[in-house]
């Protein structure tokens, strides 16, 4: 039997085995194996990525127009999807998730990050104005948009590809250069990346990959750096304080996506399937591991029993199985340590009195997926909103359905949270969807559906769930310094 391969950092174009050898294991969450060693970066690694981030602002990136920056990037696009497959299987193997959600979610959409991001640089004007002076001359003000430096990338390990393409396109787009600290649960399509940027001409230094945890690690010596001009992160609240205390040092700027209790809003009048189907895929999509996911559901009294029945059902007709099974549908959590916490979950619903619907536990496994990170998709019933599975976040493929009676009633539950991340909401009566979309506190609401993103649009979280818009142009706003020069006429 072969042994697992060996992944190194990306830096300054080559892939760098670490000078201290230290390595860890990346173990498969579907069945316990280890499927490659990893590098973990100490200080003397994220020294050199950040000097070669540094480096390459000064060097030929830094020279490029936007044109040729924007054709570099839909280069990195074209060569993802002519690569597509190694991608997927890369991504399948880091999170064990079935194929289908990497072939028609995960992957497309990173190599879309990179077209629509070299768009909007390309294509979106900065103001311009007049202004009068005393000797009626005038002035003229423009603004431009200079790159902010080098973003340090923290990305997360539920949909690793998407979510660090989604920080490092607009990055890239705007001229910056970055360093990605991937999950050290996902480290791989990070690393395939890097082959990516080479063949198609990025400069080196422009994209670089440092491996390793927070504490003590890769996380906290990127956090710290001084040659780290600002830092995106999706994660969770707690780490995203730790964070911002860090970039406090040099009043660096932050770009939180962090931690979410999402409600999801069913009245009466709703298309009924249509919502099953609905709840359904934002509740227990990626096996519950989706920052934008619906953990609370409140679901109007008339349906309410009928609505449990339907979606009990749906959980009931998963199934598990390898990722590149296209039978299968249902994947396990990412790593054993989240076993623990999600089951931990599972328990203390128990306790605090839930009445439990369906799952709660661990699936019967064969033999060679026994050793895998496996949960059932678990629904309860019955929890007052004090209990803690309903007020904190679990992030695993779970939910609480509760009765309401009215708006006011339902919208007053959905935002009596500490997190204000995403809801949705479904009803066939137009004018409630505004109404009721217009005061849940969140930064992102969708009518009918969820998930769906135009990614020129602005997305982040209110409350503890972020601080800072991505996206479209907002995206401009935190990968770029915006400076005014005046003329005096």
């Amino acid at each position: 039997m072969s042994q697992p391969p060996r992944i190194h950092h990306f830096i300054a174009g080559e892939f760098t085995a670490s000078p201290t050898a230290r390595y860890f294991d990346k173990r498969s969450p579907v069945d316990g194996s280890v499927i490659a060693h990893i590098a973990e970066a100490g200080q003397v690694e994220v020294d050199a990525a950040v000097s070669a981030a540094r480096a390459a602002l000064k060097g030929e990136w830094g020279k490029l127009t936007t044109d040729q920056r924007v054709d570099l990037l839909y280069g990195v696009a074209n060569e993802i999807t002519r690569r597509f497959d190694d991608f997927v299987a890369a991504e399948m193997a880091d999170t064990g998730q079935p194929s289908h959600v990497m072939t028609n979610v995960f992957i497309p959409r990173g190599a879309a990050n990179f077209k629509v991001f070299a768009d909007v640089i390309k294509n979106v004007a900065t103001e311009s104005f007049r202004m009068a002076t005393p000797d009626g001359k005038g002035a003229l003000n423009y603004a431009i948009r200079n790159p902010k430096g080098v973003i340090g990338v923290i990305s997360p390990w539920n949909a690793p590809f998407l979510l660090m393409t989604w920080k490092v396109g607009p990055a890239l787009a705007c001229g910056n250069t970055v360093v990605v600290k991937p999950s050290e649960e996902t480290p791989l399509t990070a690393t395939l990346l890097g082959e990516v940027m080479n063949s198609v001409g990025i400069p080196k230094g422009v994209y670089n990959v440092i491996n390793g945890f927070g504490p003590d690690s890769a996380g906290a010596y990127l956090t710290r750096h001084p040659g780290v001009d600002a830092i995106t992160f999706t994660g969770e609240t707690r780490t995203g304080t730790a964070i911002m205390k860090a970039a406090a040092e040099g009043m660096r700027d932050v770009s939180f996506e962090l931690g979410g209790k999402n409600a999801g809003i069913v009245f009466a009048d709703c298309n009924f399937e249509a919502a099953v189907d609905g709840i359904f895929r934002s509740a227990f999509l990626n096996t519950g591991q989706v920052c934008l996911g619906t953990e609370r559901v409140y679901v109007e009294r008339p349906i309410f029993e009928r609505f449990v029945q339907a979606l009990k059902a749906k959980v009931e007709a998963v199934r598990y199985g390898r990722p590149e099974d296209h039978a299968s549908t249902y994947g396990p959590l990412i790593s054993q340590e989240h076993r623990d916490k999600v089951l931990s979950y599972y328990r203390k619903a128990i306790d605090e009195g839930a009445t439990l619907v369906t799952g709660g536990g661990v699936p019967d496994m064969p033999a060679d997926l026994a050793g895998g990170s496996w949960v059932q998709p678990t629904i309860w019933t019955g929890l007052l909103e004090t209990a803690a599975v309903v007020r904190e976040e679990i992030f695993g493929p779970c939910c609480h359905i509760r009765p309401f009676d009215s708006e006011d009633e339902v919208i007053e539950l959905a935002n009596a949270n500490d997190y204000g991340l995403a809801t949705t909401i479904w009803t066939e009566n137009l004018s409630r969807a505004h109404r009721v979309a217009e005061q849940v506190e969140v930064g992102v609401t969708w009518v009918n559906s969820w998930f769906l993103r135009d990614l020129r649009t602005p997305f982040g979280g209110s409350k503890q769930s972020g601080i800072g818009r991505e996206g479209g142009v907002h995206s401009l706003e935190f990968y770029t310094e915006t400076r005014n020069v005046c003329i005096k006429l």
